[in-house]
C-alpha cells in the first residue's frame, strides 16, 4: 500500500498547481489524401515486438518555423480565437507585447487582407425545409492559412508554389497573403525573435512525448501492425546505352521516409487540431494542452498507419469501385451532402473511423467490466448484485448507442463503409493477427444493399444517444456549483504560470506569481507554484551558487505552502503531500539527508492519514 501511495504522490508532484481545472476541448480535423503510394510489403500474422521510441513509430514532435511566423502574422491581422470573456493565452500576450511597435501601415494591410478573405456565416433560411445555416469558428478562419504555411518554403524566403487547382482546399483563396507574410517577417523583428519562439514551442512539445508514445502503442496494439515508415516511389529515368546513341528508360525505385509530425502551436484556437497530409509527411498541428491519447491526434495517427495499407491493396479497392460509388451516390441523394468521389479516400476514412470508434468502445467496455466486478465483490446481498448488473446493462446499452452515433456521423461524412469495418474489426479483436492480412477479404465481403440500409438501422440509436447527452448536460448544469469568480481568477492565473513553466520562461512566471502573491497572500497554491518556479529554474542554472540559492528559495516556498495548507482545512490535501515530497527531493539533492528523511516520513504520514 505504501508503495502505491508513493507512486501516486510522485504523479501528483508532476501535476501543475492548477490541475484542479479540467479542460475538454472540442477538436477539429482537416484531412486530405496523401499523394504518394506505399511500398509493397509482406503482411505477417505473428504479433511483432513493439518499437519503443517515437522514431520507430514514425513520429516526430517539434515546432515548424513557417507555421509560427504565419500564426504571428495572422494575429497581427486581427485573428483572435480567445473565447469571449477570457484572457489571451500567455504566449499570445507575450507575442503582442513583442509586436507592439509593428508598422501601423503594415498592420492595416494585414487586417484589410484578412477581413476581405474572411469566411462569412450563412444564416438559416426559414423558407427552406432544411437548416442551411453555416457558422465559421476561429479554427475555420485559420485553417486555410495553416494549409498555406505547409505549401510554402521555410523563412526567410517562404517560397510559394505557382497557383494551381491542385492546391489544398482554400489555399488558392489566400495565396496572395504570402507577400504580406514576407514583409511582416522582415519588418516585425521576427527574424531576431524566431529562434526564441522555436525554443518555446519545442519546450511545449516536450510534454507531448510520453502521451504520444502511449497513443501510438494503443493504436498499433489494437491493429496488431507496425507503421510503414518508408515509402517507395517508382521513378522513370533515362540512362545512356554503351555503344548506342539512344538512351534507355528504366524504372528506379526511390525510398522516402514517412513521418507523422506533431507540431505544437501556441497560437492555435483552443481545442483546434489541424491535420494535413503533404506527400509522405503527415502533420497534426495541435494546441499545447492536447492529449494525443484522447484527441483527434489519435485518429490522424490511425490515418497515417492505414493509408499505406489501402494503397498496398489498391487492386482490391479498384475491384469494388462501382459498388463503392453506388454507396456514395445513394448517400449523396439521401442527404444532399457534397461527398468526395475518391474511392480510396472512402475506404481509408471508413477504416480509420471504424478503428478509432472501436478503440474507444473496447476501452469503455473494459472499464465497465472492472467497475461492475468491483461492485459485485462489494455487494452484501443478492439485491445489491442484481442492481449492479442492471446498471451495467444500462451503461452497456449507452456505450453501444454512443458507438453507433459516432459511426453514423462518419457514415454521413462519406465513410460509407464505417459500420461494415467496425463489425469486421470487432470479430478480429484479441485474435493477435495483423490487420493487413484482412484487407482483401473484408473488401470482398461487403454488400451494397446492406450498407445502404445503415441509416434506417441506426436512426433510433442515434436519437437515443442524442437524448442521453442532452439529459446529461442538463443534469450537469443543475448540479454545477456556483462559480467563485475570485477563485476562478486565481486558477486561471496559475494555469498561465504552468504554461510559462512548461516552456521554461521562468522570468515571466516569477513576475506573474509575485502579482498573484500580492492578491492571495495566504494561498497555499501560490506558494507551491513559487516553489515549483524556483526549483525548476534551479535545474537550468549552471552556476552552483545560483542553483543553491534557488533551491533554498524553493524550500522556503514549499514550507509556506505546508504552513498555510495546515491553517486552511478546505485546502486540497495533495498540496501538503506534494510540498513535502518536493522538499525531500531538494534536501536529498543538497545532501541534507536527515532533513530529507523527515520530509519523506511526513509524506508517508500524510498518505496514511488520508
Amino acid at each position: 500500500m505504501k508503495k502505491f501511495s508513493m507512486l501516486f504522490l510522485a504523479a501528483l508532484l508532476c501535476a501543475p498547481a492548477s490541475a484542479l481545472v479540467a479542460r475538454t476541448p472540442q477538436n477539429r480535423e482537416q484531412q486530405s489524401r496523401p499523394g504518394a503510394q506505399a511500398a509493397q510489403q509482406t503482411p505477417t500474422t505473428a504479433r511483432q515486438e513493439r518499437p519503443a521510441g517515437l522514431a520507430d513509430y514514425g513520429i516526430e514532435i517539434g515546432p515548424d518555423p513557417r507555421l509560427i511566423v504565419m500564426m504571428a502574422a495572422l494575429d497581427a491581422a486581427g485573428w483572435d480565437p480567445t473565447p469571449a470573456g477570457e484572457k489571451p493565452s500567455v504566449f499570445r500576450e507575450l507575442l503582442r507585447k513583442d509586436q507592439a511597435s509593428l508598422d501601423p501601415v503594415l498592420r492595416k494591410r494585414l487586417q484589410d487582407f484578412y477581413e476581405r478573405h474572411a469566411l462569412h456565416d450563412v444564416p438559416d433560411n426559414p423558407a427552406t425545409p432544411q437548416d442551411e445555416s453555416v457558422h465559421y469558428t476561429p479554427a475555420d478562419q485559420a485553417a486555410r492559412y495553416v494549409s498555406l504555411a505547409y505549401a510554402l518554403g521555410q523563412p526567410p524566403n517562404f517560397e510559394a508554389p505557382p497557383p494551381s487547382d491542385d492546391m489544398p482546399a482554400g489555399v488558392l483563396d489566400v495565396l496572395n497573403f504570402v507577400p504580406l507574410l514576407r514583409e511582416f517577417y522582415r519588418q516585425s523583428g521576427m527574424d531576431a525573435r524566431l529562434d526564441g519562439y522555436v525554443r518555446t514551442h519545442r519546450a511545449a512539445g516536450d510534454s507531448l512525448r510520453e502521451p504520444t508514445v502511449e497513443m501510438a502503442r494503443l493504436v498499433l496494439a489494437y491493429l496488431n501492425t507496425r507503421p510503414e515508415t518508408v515509402a517507395v516511389e517508382r521513378v522513370v529515368t533515362t540512362v545512356p546505352q554503351v555503344g548506342k546513341k539512344k538512351e534507355k528508360q528504366i524504372v528506379v525505385p526511390q525510398e522516402h521516409a514517412r513521418r507523422f509530425r506533431i507540431v505544437p502551436d501556441l497560437l492555435a484556437a483552443p481545442g483546434a487540431i489541424n491535420f494535413r497530409a503533404v506527400g509522405d509527411d503527415y502533420y497534426a498541428v495541435v494546441p499545447p494542452d492536447t492529449d494525443p491519447r484522447l484527441s483527434e491526434t489519435r485518429r490522424a495517427y490511425i490515418q497515417f498507419v492505414v493509408d499505406p495499407l489501402v494503397a498496398r491493396y489498391n487492386r482490391d479497392v479498384t475491384a469494388r469501385r462501382d459498388d463503392i460509388k453506388q454507396l456514395l451516390e445513394h448517400e449523396r441523394a439521401r442527404t444532399g451532402a457534397d461527398l468526395s468521389p475518391d474511392i480510396f479516400l472512402t475506404v481509408s476514412r471508413s477504416l480509420v473511423a471504424a478503428a478509432d470508434v472501436r478503440i474507444d468502445a473496447t476501452l469503455r467496455d473494459r472499464l465497465l467490466q472492472i467497475e461492475t466486478s468491483q461492485k459485485l465483490q462489494q455487494a452484501k446481498d443478492q439485491a445489491a448484485k442484481d442492481a449492479a448488473l442492471k446498471e451495467s446493462k444500462a451503461r452497456e446499452a449507452l456505450i453501444e448507442d454512443f458507438e453507433t452515433g459516432q459511426l453514423a456521423n462518419a457514415y454521413e461524412r462519406g465513410a460509407v463503409l464505417a459500420f461494415f469495418f467496425a463489425e469486421q474489426l470487432r470479430g478480429l479483436e484479441g485474435g493477435g493477427f495483423d490487420i493487413a492480412n484482412f484487407i482483401t477479404p473484408m473488401l470482398a465481403e461487403f454488400k451494397v444493399e446492406r450498407e445502404s440500409n445503415r441509416p434506417a438501422e441506426y436512426a433510433a440509436a442515434v436519437a437515443r444517444s442524442r437524448e442521453s447527452r442532452r439529459r446529461a448536460l442538463e443534469e450537469a448544469r443543475k448540479t454545477a456549483a456556483p462559480a467563485d469568480d475570485r477563485r476562478a481568477e486565481l486558477l486561471k492565473g496559475l494555469s498561465d504560470v504552468d504554461e510559462l513553466l512548461r516552456v521554461h520562461n521562468y522570468e515571466e512566471a516569477e513576475a506573474r506569481l509575485k502579482t498573484l502573491h500580492e492578491q492571495y497572500q495566504e494561498e497555499p497554491l501560490v506558494y507551491f507554484a513559487l516553489g515549483q518556479e524556483a526549483s525548476l529554474s534551479a535545474q537550468d542554472a549552471f552556476d552552483e551558487t545560483v542553483q543553491a540559492e534557488r533551491l533554498n528559495r524553493a524550500l522556503a516556498h514549499f514550507r509556506q505552502a505546508i504552513l498555510f495548507a495546515e491553517r486552511q482545512p478546505d485546502t486540497d490535501p495533495s498540496i501538503k503531500f506534494r510540498a513535502h515530497l518536493a522538499s525531500g527531493r531538494i534536501l536529498a539533492h543538497l545532501d541534507r539527508r536527515d532533513e530529507a528523511a523527515k520530509e519523506f516520513d511526513a509524506v508517508i504520514a500524510e498518505s496514511a492519514a488520508t
